[in-house]
Parts: structure tokens; sequence; C-alpha cells
């Protein structure tokens, strides 16, 4: 029907609204008990052409794609540009015999290893954000750039915790846990939390330093179709027990806080979310056209790190996200430099 609250408001242009802007996305998420549960920011500064548009989603009402389908829409409404948005990526049939992956077993995966958060660390979120060139790949190569990523993303983690000695690193598997969204992307696409969520294992004997990582895409990308190709309720089957209303909220809601914490130690290491190249042209007519998009997703404990990624332009827009009482800035910085050199040994010139 209508809405409970205007999602939509206009920061006064002042110096710094952009940062501002984005702490106030990573403190406060949009209440469930008002619709809808998206705010939107206009944010200009003085001296720069345009504006920025700083969404901010309560993540168990919609996730990422949900959200650009909105964008997406707006831009339609405003603009005259109509072009079909890109059909979602078909999916094998049935799973691949071949290229079992670690997660499969029940060996407790390794954790992100604690940096340099600073005394009297608050609770919440970091964010740090960069642009890199998309890894180029051979013509008819058997790995996608989703797979280079997800190499990329295990090899910064395992370097980052052999650095920071964290215990079990040279012998625990390190898990990724990866969305997997099959909506279609036109505006008949659900509106609101679509996404399967896959574990992708890596043995530690594959992340060793000098690790092959030619070899290492192949096995990736095997595991990855294999997940892939296994049909599961968006979000999991635990989440749609939790969410069918069979009792009261409050008791679902310290239902799922108890699992949270009981299932902790068996949580994958970390989050990969790849929303890819955007379908989307997002040009707002006389507003103009967007020329960059980033996402990010939360940094929960004990994952504490996220890495979420979206491409526009043959450019890729990195998010690093990590919780402060695990990482601190700098911690933040190096994570980026070892993601960004890792990056680049997947493309198919230094492979």
């Amino acid at each position: 029907g209508a809405a409970d609250v205007d999602p939509l408001s206009f920061p006064p242009p002042e110096p710094g609204a952009l940062d501002r802007a984005r702490t106030r996305a990573l403190a406060v998420a949009p209440p469930l008990t008002a619709s809808p549960p998206l705010r939107l920011e206009v944010v200009r500064e003085p001296g720069t052409d345009g504006c920025v548009l700083v969404f901010t989603l309560h993540h168990t009402a919609l996730d990422g794609p949900a959200c650009m389908r909105l964008a997406a829409t707006a831009a339609e409404v405003y603009g005259v540009c109509r072009t079909p948005a890109a059909p979602a990526p078909a999916r094998p049939a049935s799973a691949p015999s071949s290229g079992g992956s670690p997660a499969a077993s029940a060996a407790r995966p390794v954790r992100i290893a604690a940096g340099s958060p600073g005394p009297g660390a608050v609770p919440g979120n970091s964010l740090l954000l960069a642009e890199l060139p998309v890894p180029r790949r051979e013509s008819g190569a058997p790995y996608t750039v989703n797979d280079q990523l997800m190499v990329a993303t295990a090899l910064t983690v395992a370097d980052w915790n052999r650095t920071q000695g964290a215990p079990g690193a040279d012998r625990r598997p390190l898990r990724i846990t990866m969305p997997v969204d099959d909506r279609p992307r036109g505006p008949e696409m659900p509106i609101g939390n679509g996404t399967r969520l896959v574990e992708a294992g890596f043995a530690a004997s594959e992340l060793l330093p000098g690790a092959d990582v030619a070899a290492l895409l192949r096995t990736t990308a095997a595991r990855t179709r294999a997940l892939k190709a296994v049909r599961r309720p968006p979000l999991g089957r635990s989440a749609s027990l939790l969410t069918a209303p069979l009792l009261p909220v409050a008791v679902r809601a310290a239902a799922t806080r108890g699992l949270r914490v009981l299932a902790g130690p068996w949580t994958s290491t970390t989050l990969l979310s790849n929303i890819g190249r955007l379908p989307y042209p997002l040009d707002f007519g006389e507003a103009g056209r967007a020329t960059a998009v980033w996402f990010s997703a939360p940094a929960r404990m004990p994952r504490g790190l996220t890495f979420t990624t979206a491409s526009t332009g043959g450019r890729l827009h990195l998010a690093l996200r990590w919780s402060r009482t695990l990482l601190g800035d700098e911690d933040g910085v190096r994570l980026r430099e070892l993601f960004t050199r890792h990056l680049a040994s997947t493309s198919s010139e230094t492979v």
C-alpha cells in the first residue's frame, strides 16, 4: 500500500557530507517495524559535479540485487532509456560429479586473524572502497571472473592469517560464503532476499605461498559450478524454517540468536558477494547516468570481514567491510593491497 515513512532525504550540501552519509549507513539499519526497510540519501558536496545516492537496506528484508532493481526502475521512470536488462545466468541442470569441495568436510574453518583495532574500539563496521581493473580472461577460459575473485579472496585471507600468526592457518580449511542469484533481472524480479548462500572450501595446502594459481582457478571453477547447480531455498533451509509463521516473532528471534551462537565456530571464514556486471544502464535522464556502483555486505562476527564487488564500464568496484572489534583502518589498507596483488595474479596476462 503506502509507505509508513518517507525513505528519501537530502542532507545539506556541506563538505564531508558523503563521509557522514556513509557513516550513518554503516551505523543505523532501517527498522523492520516501519516500511519500507530502505533509506536513500541524495548527497551533494560543494565543488563537485553530480551527486551520490546512498542506499541503506535492512538485510533481513532486501538484498543487493533487489536494491539494484529498485534503482533501475527509478532510472527508467525518470530517464528515457528502456533497454531490457540482461537475462539471469543459466545454471546447469545437475551438479558435475567432479570438483568436490573441502567445504563439505565437518572440519571447523579457520577464522580471520585479529589485526590492530586499537584500544577501546567501538562496535560497528568500517568500510574501504577501491576501484580496480576487471581481471582479464583468455577466450574460452574454464573459469569466470567470479572464480578469479574467489581465488583472490582465499589467497588474501590465507596471506593475512600467516602474517598475523593465526592458529590453525596451516591446517584448517578456509571457507567462503558465496551468494548465488537466479532471479530474472527485469521489472518482474521478485523484491526481497532471493540469493542462495553456498560455501566454497579451500584446503590449507592449496593456499600456501607460491600456490599454482592456474590450477587453483580450474579447481575453484569446478567447485562453484557444482555449488550453483544445487537448488536450495533463498538463504538456506534454516532461514526458511526460522521465517515460517509457525511461532511468534519473539520466539523466532530468540531461536535465531541462539542458533547463531551455536553455529559460530562453523561459520564460514569470510563472504564474497559479487554482484557482477550491472545489467542496467542507470540513466536518470536530465539527472545524468550513474558512473560507478559500490555495494557493501554486513561484516557480522565471527566472520568480521566481507568482500563485495560489482563492475561497471570495465572497472571493478570493491568494498572491504570489517568489524572494528577485529580490524583497524591500517589493517583494511593492508587487506586491500593483498587483494589487489592476488587479483592481478589471476589475470590471463600473469597466470
